[in-house]
């Protein structure tokens, strides 16, 4: 992105009407927050990989412990920031927790995220 020149105003002008329009549709500033910090979530290429992970399949900490070549202590963690955004549920069955995507939403917005960069 270096060498990317953003021109700007040769007068400074304001457009009331147009900044009355776009103020009134403005999210409060609680839901940009809330916003902010879910895309946040999705800025961790190991949660990203945890993700594709579970778009394939459910799967425990083991399994994706295995898969990714890391700790079950360094996947739990991550599980942990995905849980709390609501991104992912976990079941026990016997001795093991099996992670799933929480619903489809996550899967669009990772589409969406590929859709971008290949453009």
């Amino acid at each position: 992105m270096a060498g990317i020149e953003v021109e700007c105003c040769e007068e400074h002008e304001l457009h009331n009407d147009l900044l009355e329009n776009v103020h009134k549709k403005m999210p409060a500033e609680e839901e940009i927050s809330d916003l902010s910090d879910l895309f946040k979530v999705f800025g961790d290429s190991t949660r990203l990989k945890i993700l594709f992970v579970l778009f394939e399949a459910e799967v425990c900490v083991c399994d994706l412990a295995e898969l990714l070549s890391m700790t079950q202590s360094a996947i739990s963690h991550q599980l942990k920031v995905l849980k709390q955004s609501k991104l992912v549920n976990s079941r026990r069955e016997g001795k093991s927790i099996f992670y799933s995507l929480a619903d489809g939403h996550v899967r669009s917005i990772i589409a969406q995220g590929r859709e971008h960069i290949e453009e």
